[in-house]
């Protein structure tokens, strides 16, 4: 499944347009990783807890997305974006949304 920011790509024309789709997510933080963390800020660094705990929220909401793009009949989502919002003091939802379509080959002639 091709899943990109972009509205077209080369060499494939859409042959049909079947909607938005989305994906979201939404994880809180574990009181562990947020002890760990809170040193990290006091010495500076990076917070690997959060970002792996970001990385793994994107993935499971491009999972949502693309599942839900294949069970509409698309084999591409286009113009794809994402958002964030905090939910609660330590809960946040990671939602990625684009729109579903069945892209074909074009013709080398054309």
């Amino acid at each position: 499944m091709i899943v990109t920011t972009c509205e077209s790509l080369p060499n494939r024309t859409v042959a049909e347009v079947l909607g938005l789709v989305q994906g979201s997510a939404v994880r809180a933080r574990h009181l562990g990783k947020d002890i760990t963390a809170l040193f990290t800020n006091i010495v500076g660094g990076e917070m690997v807890e959060y970002t792996k705990l970001l990385a793994e929220s994107r993935e499971q909401a491009l999972d949502r997305l693309r599942e839900e793009a294949r069970a509409q009949g698309g084999n591409a989502v286009l113009a794809l974006r994402f958002s964030s919002t905090q939910i609660s003091a330590g809960a946040a939802e990671i939602l990625v949304y684009g729109t579903a379509v069945r892209l074909e080959e074009q013709d080398a002639a054309s």
